[in-house]
């Protein structure tokens, strides 16, 4: 049987599970200029950004329906990731 390199390869401790709060974080409002931070959800496939995403921090760029659009700085590009709301936290600063 041939090796398979889908979308989701090597990605069991990556995309495990994570405890959050039911409906929390659905109901926070994403404004433009806003900073995020990319936390893939593996319980909702739906508008899953790329496993390379995983833990960046971007801008949201556009709000639309469902989906945000964020940029986000990979080496000396700006990639733009469509992702849904399930899939992004807002940044919090850490107090030092």
């Amino acid at each position: 049987m041939p090796k398979s390199r889908g979308y989701r390869r090597k990605t069991r401790s990556v995309f495990r599970a994570k405890q959050r709060s039911p409906l929390g974080f659905l109901l926070k409002e994403y404004k433009v200029g806003d900073r995020v931070v990319i936390d893939v959800d593996s319980r909702q496939t739906k508008g899953m950004p790329h496993r390379r995403f995983q833990g960046s921090v971007g801008n949201v760029e556009e709000v639309k329906r469902r989906s945000l659009v964020i940029s986000v700085p990979v080496g000396n590009k700006v990639k733009e990731v469509i992702t849904r709301l399930e899939h992004v936290r807002p940044l919090t600063k850490i107090q030092g």
